[in-house]
């Protein structure tokens, strides 16, 4: 949201017009959902092949569960995910490492053991910070400010189905 209010008002957080831009764009938001929203391609033939295999994924965002639940639920998603873990679950969102944790406890995962695949900057922190393997999605909502390939992250992925080549070393 601070993204898309900036580009397109140029206001940011503390500017005066930024909160009632920031509610009127979330009511938008919630009362259009799930209108065009898709996965990314490859996404799903992915989900199925890792369900197939008994490899458990899950889902942590920053978006707040306001909107990830009926998001997912929308998507087909909500009951196939080992967890779910919003923005505003844990007290700090990422790139805390809190939200991570919780998400390995919740799947009963080991992060030692477990990749995080993120689109931004603050999933690889997050990830690193909780002691997870970190992937980088190239294909993803990536920002244009830090180059991908400096993230530091443990893999960089161009396509989704190449997420499972990377599953022998977890």
């Amino acid at each position: 949201m601070r993204g898309l209010l900036g580009a397109g008002f140029g206001c940011a957080p503390g500017d005066a017009a930024y909160a009632e831009f920031a509610r009127r764009f979330l009511d938008h938001y919630a009362s259009a959902l799930c209108q065009g929203t898709v996965l990314f391609p490859g996404i799903a033939e992915l989900l199925v092949k890792l369900d197939r295999r008994g490899i458990r994924w899950g889902i942590v965002t920053n978006k707040s569960q306001r909107y990830t639940l009926p998001l997912l639920e929308g998507l087909g998603l909500r009951q196939r995910c080992a967890c779910i873990v919003s923005g505003d679950t844990t007290p700090r969102a990422k790139p805390h490492p809190a939200p991570l944790l919780l998400a390995c406890i919740a799947a009963q995962v080991q992060p030692a053991r477990s990749l995080y695949v993120g689109d931004d900057l603050r999933d690889i922190l997050a990830g690193r910070a909780a002691g997870l393997g970190t992937v980088a999605a190239a294909y993803g909502y990536l920002g244009v400010e830090i180059p991908v390939a400096s993230w530091q992250a443990d893999a960089i992925v161009n396509r989704p189905e190449e997420i499972l080549g990377l599953l022998g070393s977890r």
